[in-house]
Protein backbone atom coordinates (compact mmCIF):
# COMPACT_ATOMS: atom_id res chain seq x y z
CA UNK A 1 0.00 0.00 0.00
CA UNK A 2 1.53 3.31 -1.12
CA UNK A 3 0.82 6.65 0.56
CA UNK A 4 0.75 10.12 -0.95
CA UNK A 5 1.43 13.58 0.53
CA UNK A 6 -0.47 16.83 0.53
CA UNK A 7 2.18 19.36 -0.73
CA UNK A 8 0.70 22.29 1.19
CA UNK A 9 0.80 20.42 4.48
CA UNK A 10 4.37 19.27 3.77
CA UNK A 11 5.40 22.91 3.33
CA UNK A 12 3.50 23.81 6.49
CA UNK A 13 5.33 21.08 8.44
CA UNK A 14 8.71 22.50 7.35
CA UNK A 15 7.59 26.01 8.38
CA UNK A 16 6.49 24.72 11.79
CA UNK A 17 9.85 22.92 12.15
CA UNK A 18 11.65 26.20 11.40
CA UNK A 19 9.48 28.07 13.94
CA UNK A 20 10.17 25.38 16.53
CA UNK A 21 13.90 25.64 15.75
CA UNK A 22 13.86 29.43 16.14
CA UNK A 23 12.06 28.99 19.45
CA UNK A 24 14.69 26.47 20.56
CA UNK A 25 17.53 28.87 19.72
CA UNK A 26 15.81 31.69 21.58
CA UNK A 27 15.21 29.48 24.60
CA UNK A 28 18.85 28.40 24.64
CA UNK A 29 19.83 32.02 25.25
CA UNK A 30 17.25 32.53 27.98
CA UNK A 31 18.22 29.34 29.82
CA UNK A 32 21.95 30.11 29.70
CA UNK A 33 21.50 33.75 30.77
CA UNK A 34 19.20 32.94 33.70
CA UNK A 35 20.49 31.86 37.09
CA UNK A 36 19.16 29.79 39.97
CA UNK A 37 15.43 29.08 40.10
CA UNK A 38 14.77 31.25 37.04
CA UNK A 39 17.06 29.07 34.94
CA UNK A 40 15.20 25.90 35.90
CA UNK A 41 11.82 27.53 35.26
CA UNK A 42 12.97 28.53 31.77
CA UNK A 43 14.34 25.03 31.19
CA UNK A 44 11.06 23.34 32.14
CA UNK A 45 8.92 25.88 30.30
CA UNK A 46 11.24 25.71 27.33
CA UNK A 47 11.07 21.92 27.27
CA UNK A 48 7.27 22.16 27.15
CA UNK A 49 7.17 24.74 24.34
CA UNK A 50 10.05 23.34 22.30
CA UNK A 51 8.81 19.76 22.72
CA UNK A 52 5.32 20.78 21.69
CA UNK A 53 6.75 22.47 18.60
CA UNK A 54 8.67 19.36 17.52
CA UNK A 55 5.62 17.21 18.18
CA UNK A 56 3.42 19.63 16.20
CA UNK A 57 5.76 19.48 13.21
CA UNK A 58 5.68 15.67 13.33
CA UNK A 59 1.90 15.44 13.30
CA UNK A 60 1.42 18.02 10.59
CA UNK A 61 3.69 15.78 8.56
CA UNK A 62 1.53 12.81 9.54
CA UNK A 63 -1.58 14.76 8.56
CA UNK A 64 -0.01 15.39 5.14
CA UNK A 65 0.27 11.61 4.63
CA UNK A 66 -2.70 9.82 3.04
CA UNK A 67 -3.43 6.13 2.50
CA UNK A 68 -6.34 4.56 0.61
CA UNK A 69 -7.85 3.71 4.03
CA UNK A 70 -9.16 6.07 6.76
CA UNK A 71 -6.46 7.16 9.25
CA UNK A 72 -6.62 8.33 12.86
CA UNK A 73 -4.28 8.34 15.84
CA UNK A 74 -4.52 6.73 19.28
CA UNK A 75 -4.73 9.41 22.00
CA UNK A 76 -2.63 7.73 24.77
CA UNK A 77 0.17 6.89 22.33
CA UNK A 78 0.00 10.45 20.97
CA UNK A 79 0.38 11.80 24.49
CA UNK A 80 3.34 9.48 25.06
CA UNK A 81 5.09 10.77 21.91
CA UNK A 82 4.44 14.36 23.06
CA UNK A 83 5.99 13.60 26.48
CA UNK A 84 9.02 12.07 24.77
CA UNK A 85 9.41 15.24 22.66
CA UNK A 86 9.37 17.40 25.81
CA UNK A 87 11.94 15.14 27.52
CA UNK A 88 14.23 15.37 24.49
CA UNK A 89 13.87 19.17 24.45
CA UNK A 90 14.72 19.34 28.14
CA UNK A 91 17.92 17.36 27.51
CA UNK A 92 18.87 19.73 24.67
CA UNK A 93 18.34 22.87 26.76
CA UNK A 94 20.24 21.34 29.68
CA UNK A 95 23.20 20.68 27.40
CA UNK A 96 23.40 24.22 26.00
CA UNK A 97 23.07 25.90 29.41
CA UNK A 98 26.59 24.74 30.33
CA UNK A 99 29.31 27.47 30.34
CA UNK A 100 31.54 25.36 28.06
CA UNK A 101 30.83 22.77 25.37
CA UNK A 102 33.38 19.98 24.95
CA UNK A 103 33.34 17.63 21.97
CA UNK A 104 32.48 14.66 24.16
CA UNK A 105 29.60 16.40 25.87
CA UNK A 106 28.28 17.65 22.53
CA UNK A 107 28.40 14.13 21.08
CA UNK A 108 26.61 12.57 24.06
CA UNK A 109 23.95 15.30 24.05
CA UNK A 110 23.41 14.95 20.28
CA UNK A 111 23.12 11.15 20.53
CA UNK A 112 20.54 11.38 23.33
CA UNK A 113 18.57 14.08 21.53
CA UNK A 114 18.69 12.34 18.14
CA UNK A 115 17.62 8.96 19.50
CA UNK A 116 14.90 10.69 21.51
CA UNK A 117 13.51 12.39 18.40
CA UNK A 118 13.50 9.04 16.59
CA UNK A 119 11.67 7.39 19.51
CA UNK A 120 9.13 10.24 19.44
CA UNK A 121 8.67 9.83 15.67
CA UNK A 122 8.25 6.06 15.65
CA UNK A 123 6.01 6.19 18.73
CA UNK A 124 3.82 8.63 16.78
CA UNK A 125 3.79 6.21 13.87
CA UNK A 126 2.67 3.45 16.25
CA UNK A 127 -0.31 5.67 17.22
CA UNK A 128 -1.85 4.76 13.84
CA UNK A 129 -2.27 1.18 15.17
CA UNK A 130 -1.99 -0.33 11.71
CA UNK A 131 -2.95 -3.98 11.17
CA UNK A 132 -0.82 -5.72 10.02
CA UNK A 133 1.84 -3.67 11.85
CA UNK A 134 4.06 -1.25 9.94
CA UNK A 135 7.37 -2.70 8.76
CA UNK A 136 10.42 -0.51 8.21
CA UNK A 137 13.14 -0.62 5.60
CA UNK A 138 16.38 -1.17 7.62
CA UNK A 139 18.55 1.15 5.50
CA UNK A 140 16.10 4.06 5.61
CA UNK A 141 15.43 3.43 9.31
CA UNK A 142 19.16 3.70 10.08
CA UNK A 143 19.42 6.75 7.83
CA UNK A 144 16.64 8.47 9.77
CA UNK A 145 18.51 7.85 13.05
CA UNK A 146 21.76 9.18 11.60
CA UNK A 147 19.99 12.27 10.23
CA UNK A 148 18.36 12.90 13.64
CA UNK A 149 21.70 12.66 15.50
CA UNK A 150 23.52 14.86 12.95
CA UNK A 151 20.72 17.45 13.02
CA UNK A 152 20.77 17.38 16.84
CA UNK A 153 24.53 17.93 16.94
CA UNK A 154 24.25 20.86 14.54
CA UNK A 155 21.34 22.32 16.53
CA UNK A 156 23.18 22.06 19.87
CA UNK A 157 26.37 23.58 18.47
CA UNK A 158 24.51 26.43 16.75
CA UNK A 159 22.44 27.16 19.87
CA UNK A 160 25.58 27.23 22.03
CA UNK A 161 27.37 29.60 19.64
CA UNK A 162 24.42 31.97 19.07
CA UNK A 163 23.84 32.59 22.76
CA UNK A 164 27.15 34.55 22.83
CA UNK A 165 26.19 36.90 19.97
CA UNK A 166 24.89 40.42 20.42
CA UNK A 167 21.09 40.82 19.99
CA UNK A 168 21.35 42.67 16.68
CA UNK A 169 23.38 40.01 14.89
CA UNK A 170 21.79 37.11 16.76
CA UNK A 171 18.32 37.62 15.23
CA UNK A 172 19.52 37.28 11.63
CA UNK A 173 21.76 34.37 12.57
CA UNK A 174 18.87 32.67 14.38
CA UNK A 175 16.56 33.01 11.38
CA UNK A 176 19.11 31.45 9.02
CA UNK A 177 20.00 28.71 11.49
CA UNK A 178 16.34 27.97 12.21
CA UNK A 179 15.65 27.43 8.50
CA UNK A 180 18.56 24.99 8.22
CA UNK A 181 17.49 23.16 11.38
CA UNK A 182 13.87 23.08 10.16
CA UNK A 183 14.89 21.34 6.94
CA UNK A 184 17.12 18.94 8.88
CA UNK A 185 14.35 17.96 11.33
CA UNK A 186 11.85 17.61 8.49
CA UNK A 187 14.38 15.51 6.59
CA UNK A 188 14.53 13.06 9.47
CA UNK A 189 10.73 12.88 9.65
CA UNK A 190 10.19 12.22 5.96
CA UNK A 191 13.07 9.76 5.83
CA UNK A 192 11.38 7.86 8.66
CA UNK A 193 8.07 8.02 6.81
CA UNK A 194 9.77 6.69 3.67
CA UNK A 195 11.08 3.77 5.70
CA UNK A 196 7.51 2.69 6.56
CA UNK A 197 6.09 -0.19 4.54
CA UNK A 198 2.32 -0.77 4.68
CA UNK A 199 0.82 -4.13 3.74
CA UNK A 200 -1.75 -4.03 0.87
CA UNK A 201 -4.59 -5.09 3.20
CA UNK A 202 -3.63 -2.74 6.09
CA UNK A 203 -6.32 -1.04 8.15
CA UNK A 204 -6.03 1.66 10.83
CA UNK A 205 -7.45 0.31 14.10
CA UNK A 206 -7.40 3.80 15.67
CA UNK A 207 -9.85 4.99 13.01
CA UNK A 208 -12.23 2.10 13.55
CA UNK A 209 -12.21 1.99 17.36
CA UNK A 210 -13.69 5.42 17.87
CA UNK A 211 -10.86 6.25 20.28
CA UNK A 212 -8.65 8.16 17.83
CA UNK A 213 -8.46 11.68 16.46
CA UNK A 214 -9.85 12.38 13.00
CA UNK A 215 -7.81 14.39 10.51
CA UNK A 216 -9.93 17.45 11.24
CA UNK A 217 -9.49 17.11 15.02
CA UNK A 218 -5.80 16.51 14.52
CA UNK A 219 -5.53 19.73 12.51
CA UNK A 220 -7.14 21.67 15.40
CA UNK A 221 -4.74 20.15 17.95
CA UNK A 222 -1.68 20.83 15.81
CA UNK A 223 -2.81 24.40 15.10
CA UNK A 224 -3.30 25.05 18.82
CA UNK A 225 0.11 23.58 19.60
CA UNK A 226 1.79 25.78 17.00
CA UNK A 227 0.05 28.89 18.36
CA UNK A 228 1.18 27.96 21.85
CA UNK A 229 4.79 28.03 20.62
CA UNK A 230 4.38 31.49 19.12
CA UNK A 231 2.22 33.06 21.83
CA UNK A 232 3.53 31.48 25.02
CA UNK A 233 7.21 31.07 24.30
CA UNK A 234 8.44 33.75 21.92
CA UNK A 235 6.32 36.56 23.40
CA UNK A 236 7.28 35.69 26.98
CA UNK A 237 10.91 35.22 25.95
CA UNK A 238 10.99 38.63 24.24
CA UNK A 239 9.35 40.25 27.28
CA UNK A 240 11.81 38.54 29.64
CA UNK A 241 14.71 39.56 27.40
CA UNK A 242 13.66 43.22 27.58
CA UNK A 243 13.37 43.04 31.36
CA UNK A 244 16.78 41.36 31.59
CA UNK A 245 18.35 43.97 29.30
CA UNK A 246 16.81 46.79 31.33
CA UNK A 247 18.02 45.20 34.57
CA UNK A 248 21.51 44.76 33.13
CA UNK A 249 21.57 48.41 32.06
CA UNK A 250 20.49 49.53 35.51
CA UNK A 251 23.12 47.26 37.07
CA UNK A 252 25.82 48.79 34.85
CA UNK A 253 24.67 52.29 35.79
CA UNK A 254 24.69 51.37 39.47
CA UNK A 255 28.15 49.83 39.15
CA UNK A 256 29.45 52.94 37.40
CA UNK A 257 27.93 55.14 40.10
CA UNK A 258 29.42 52.98 42.86
CA UNK A 259 32.81 53.11 41.15
CA UNK A 260 32.57 56.88 40.89
CA UNK A 261 31.65 57.19 44.58
CA UNK A 262 34.50 54.85 45.47
CA UNK A 263 36.96 56.96 43.50
CA UNK A 264 35.69 60.13 45.15
CA UNK A 265 36.03 58.54 48.59
CA UNK A 266 39.42 56.89 48.13
CA UNK A 267 41.35 58.76 45.42
CA UNK A 268 42.66 62.29 45.01
CA UNK A 269 40.64 64.10 42.35
CA UNK A 270 43.64 65.99 40.91
CA UNK A 271 46.41 63.37 40.71
CA UNK A 272 44.38 60.15 40.75
CA UNK A 273 46.59 58.84 43.57
CA UNK A 274 45.13 57.24 46.72
CA UNK A 275 44.03 59.85 49.22
CA UNK A 276 44.75 59.92 52.94
CA UNK A 277 41.91 57.52 53.78
CA UNK A 278 43.13 54.81 51.39
CA UNK A 279 46.75 55.45 52.42
CA UNK A 280 45.88 54.69 56.05
CA UNK A 281 44.28 51.39 55.03
CA UNK A 282 47.29 50.41 52.89
CA UNK A 283 49.74 51.29 55.68
CA UNK A 284 47.76 49.27 58.23
CA UNK A 285 47.86 46.28 55.87
CA UNK A 286 51.61 46.73 55.35
CA UNK A 287 52.15 46.75 59.12
CA UNK A 288 50.12 43.54 59.52
CA UNK A 289 52.11 41.80 56.77
CA UNK A 290 55.35 43.05 58.28
CA UNK A 291 54.35 41.68 61.67
CA UNK A 292 53.72 38.24 60.15
CA UNK A 293 56.85 38.08 57.99
CA UNK A 294 59.26 39.86 60.31
CA UNK A 295 60.38 42.10 57.44
CA UNK A 296 60.25 45.87 58.01
CA UNK A 297 58.02 48.30 56.13
CA UNK A 298 58.57 52.03 55.80
CA UNK A 299 56.61 55.27 55.52
CA UNK A 300 58.06 58.16 53.51
CA UNK A 301 56.80 61.74 53.78
CA UNK A 302 57.69 63.66 50.58
CA UNK A 303 57.38 67.45 50.34
CA UNK A 304 58.06 69.31 47.08
CA UNK A 305 60.66 72.07 47.43
CA UNK A 306 60.15 75.45 45.72
CA UNK A 307 56.59 74.62 44.72
CA UNK A 308 54.98 77.78 46.17
CA UNK A 309 56.91 80.14 43.84
CA UNK A 310 55.57 78.16 40.86
CA UNK A 311 51.99 78.82 41.99
CA UNK A 312 52.73 82.47 42.71
CA UNK A 313 54.50 83.07 39.39
CA UNK A 314 52.57 80.98 36.88
CA UNK A 315 49.20 80.44 38.56
CA UNK A 316 47.38 77.50 40.05
CA UNK A 317 46.66 75.85 36.72
CA UNK A 318 50.36 75.39 36.04
CA UNK A 319 50.84 74.36 39.66
CA UNK A 320 48.19 71.67 39.34
CA UNK A 321 49.80 70.30 36.17
CA UNK A 322 53.14 70.23 37.96
CA UNK A 323 51.60 68.28 40.85
CA UNK A 324 50.16 65.72 38.41
CA UNK A 325 53.51 65.32 36.68
CA UNK A 326 55.32 64.93 40.01
CA UNK A 327 52.76 62.35 41.14
CA UNK A 328 53.42 60.32 37.97
CA UNK A 329 57.16 60.31 38.60
CA UNK A 330 56.68 59.27 42.22
CA UNK A 331 54.44 56.35 41.19
CA UNK A 332 57.09 55.15 38.71
CA UNK A 333 59.73 55.01 41.46
CA UNK A 334 58.08 52.32 43.57
CA UNK A 335 57.06 48.67 43.21
CA UNK A 336 53.58 47.42 42.36
CA UNK A 337 52.97 46.36 45.96
CA UNK A 338 53.90 49.82 47.29
CA UNK A 339 51.57 52.85 47.50
CA UNK A 340 52.03 56.52 46.65
CA UNK A 341 49.32 58.77 48.11
CA UNK A 342 48.70 62.47 48.15
CA UNK A 343 48.50 63.90 51.68
CA UNK A 344 47.38 67.34 50.49
CA UNK A 345 48.89 70.45 48.91
CA UNK A 346 52.40 69.59 47.68
CA UNK A 347 52.89 66.72 50.14
CA UNK A 348 52.91 63.02 49.29
CA UNK A 349 53.17 59.83 51.35
CA UNK A 350 54.81 56.61 50.19
CA UNK A 351 54.17 53.17 51.76
CA UNK A 352 56.99 50.66 51.21
CA UNK A 353 55.84 47.10 52.00
CA UNK A 354 58.03 44.27 53.31
CA UNK A 355 61.53 45.58 52.74
CA UNK A 356 64.50 43.22 52.92
CA UNK A 357 66.36 45.68 55.12
CA UNK A 358 66.03 49.25 56.38
CA UNK A 359 68.52 50.58 53.81
CA UNK A 360 66.17 49.63 50.93
CA UNK A 361 64.10 52.69 51.79
CA UNK A 362 67.18 54.87 51.23
CA UNK A 363 67.59 53.47 47.70
CA UNK A 364 64.01 54.38 46.83
CA UNK A 365 64.40 57.78 48.46
CA UNK A 366 67.44 58.50 46.31
CA UNK A 367 65.57 57.43 43.20
CA UNK A 368 62.67 59.75 44.05
CA UNK A 369 65.01 62.71 44.58
CA UNK A 370 66.71 62.02 41.27
CA UNK A 371 63.39 61.96 39.40
CA UNK A 372 62.06 65.11 41.07
CA UNK A 373 65.29 66.99 40.25
CA UNK A 374 64.79 66.54 36.51
CA UNK A 375 63.18 69.62 34.88
CA UNK A 376 59.42 69.53 34.32
CA UNK A 377 57.95 70.87 31.08
CA UNK A 378 54.51 72.34 31.81
CA UNK A 379 52.64 74.52 29.30
CA UNK A 380 55.85 75.63 27.55
CA UNK A 381 57.46 76.42 30.93
CA UNK A 382 60.51 74.52 32.13
CA UNK A 383 60.15 74.20 35.87
CA UNK A 384 62.72 72.97 38.38
CA UNK A 385 61.85 71.71 41.83
CA UNK A 386 63.26 69.15 44.25
CA UNK A 387 62.03 67.14 47.22
CA UNK A 388 62.60 66.72 50.92
CA UNK A 389 61.89 63.26 52.32
CA UNK A 390 61.45 61.95 55.86
CA UNK A 391 61.46 58.21 56.49
CA UNK A 392 60.15 56.21 59.46
CA UNK A 393 60.48 52.42 59.63
CA UNK A 394 58.09 49.95 61.28
CA UNK A 395 58.51 48.71 63.98
CA UNK A 396 61.71 50.58 64.97
CA UNK A 397 60.34 54.12 64.66
CA UNK A 398 56.80 53.46 65.80
CA UNK A 399 54.28 50.73 66.45
CA UNK A 400 51.22 52.66 65.30
CA UNK A 401 50.28 54.51 62.15
CA UNK A 402 50.05 57.82 63.99
CA UNK A 403 53.58 57.43 65.42
CA UNK A 404 55.07 56.49 62.06
CA UNK A 405 53.33 59.35 60.27
CA UNK A 406 54.37 61.92 62.86
CA UNK A 407 58.00 60.73 62.95
CA UNK A 408 58.30 60.70 59.14
CA UNK A 409 56.89 64.24 59.08
CA UNK A 410 59.48 65.36 61.67
CA UNK A 411 62.30 63.72 59.66
CA UNK A 412 61.08 65.45 56.49
CA UNK A 413 61.23 68.85 58.12
CA UNK A 414 64.75 68.15 59.35
CA UNK A 415 65.72 67.24 55.78
CA UNK A 416 64.20 70.51 54.55
CA UNK A 417 66.02 72.44 57.28
CA UNK A 418 69.29 70.74 56.32
CA UNK A 419 69.13 72.27 52.83
CA UNK A 420 66.35 70.50 50.92
CA UNK A 421 66.74 67.93 48.11
CA UNK A 422 67.59 65.14 50.53
CA UNK A 423 66.19 62.41 52.73
CA UNK A 424 66.59 61.58 56.40
CA UNK A 425 65.57 58.61 58.52
CA UNK A 426 63.83 59.48 61.76
CA UNK A 427 66.09 59.48 64.81
CA UNK A 428 65.00 59.84 68.44
CA UNK A 429 67.16 62.97 68.90
CA UNK A 430 65.01 64.76 66.30
CA UNK A 431 62.27 65.06 68.87
CA UNK A 432 58.57 64.63 68.14
CA UNK A 433 57.70 68.09 66.86
CA UNK A 434 58.50 69.79 63.56
CA UNK A 435 61.29 72.35 63.37
CA UNK A 436 60.33 75.50 61.55
CA UNK A 437 62.54 76.01 58.48
CA UNK A 438 61.89 78.77 56.02
CA UNK A 439 60.03 77.43 52.99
Amino acid sequence: MIGVYDPELVVLSVVVAAIASYTALDLAGRVSESRGTSSWIWLLGGAFSMGTGIWAMHFIGMLAFHLPVPLAYDVPINVLSWLIAMLVSGVALFVVRRPTMSGGYLSIGAALMGVGICVMHYTGMAAMRMSPPIKYDPALFIASVIIAIAASMAALWIAFQLRRKQPGTAILAKIGSALLMGFAISGMHYTGMAAAEFAPDSICLAAGSGGGLSNHMLGVVVGAATMSILMITLVISAFDSQIAARAAKHAESLQAANEQLRNIALYDSLTGLPNRLLFEDRMEQAMVRSGRSGRPCALMFVDLDRFKPVNDTFGHRVGDELLKAAAGRLANCVRKEDTVARAGGDEFIVVLSELTKREDAALIGGKILQQLSRPFSVERHELEISGSIGISVFPEDGKTLLELLNNADVAMYHAKKAGRNGYLFFAPDMGTTRPAPAR
